[in-house]
């Protein structure tokens, strides 16, 4: 089962993959204005070459747990890409991935990096629903 985590921007999207276990994520590059018809386009066609089963999207959520305006153009984001692949798509909160990303460094773009900072919490969190 591979998986792809997105942390969305409207400028920049970083994009992530697991290896075919769900067992390790690493950046995958970054998708140009993925919101719009060519970046879901070059978004369905890593999930068809890339046998992805889900995507997972950074959702930002404020300290107190609250959605702000930013959430609200992830989930509206989230509805196109729905409508555009054929696999599941599920959001994951993304508290200080970016920061967490930019002290660790590493190869990539930050962008990607964050995305895969995504990645390895979902899997980290949800280990015992992926495992046959």
């Amino acid at each position: 089962m591979r998986l792809l985590a997105l942390d969305y921007g409207a400028v920049r999207t970083g994009v992530a993959i697991s290896d075919e276990t769900a067992t390790i994520a690493r950046p995958f590059g970054v998708v140009e204005r993925a919101g719009t018809a060519p970046g879901l386009a070059a978004l369905r066609e890593m999930v068809a070459t890339e046998g992805v089963s889900l995507v997972v999207v950074g959702l930002p959520v404020s300290l107190d747990g609250g959605e702000h305006g930013q959430a609200r153009d992830v989930r509206s984001f989230v509805a196109r890409l729905r409508s555009t692949i054929d696999v599941p798509v599920v959001l994951y909160d993304e508290r200080f991935t970016t920061a967490i990303a930019q002290q660790r460094g590493g190869a990539g773009a930050l962008d990607a990096r964050a995305a895969a900072q995504i990645l390895e919490d979902y899997l980290s969190a949800n280990e015992f629903r992926l495992r046959p």
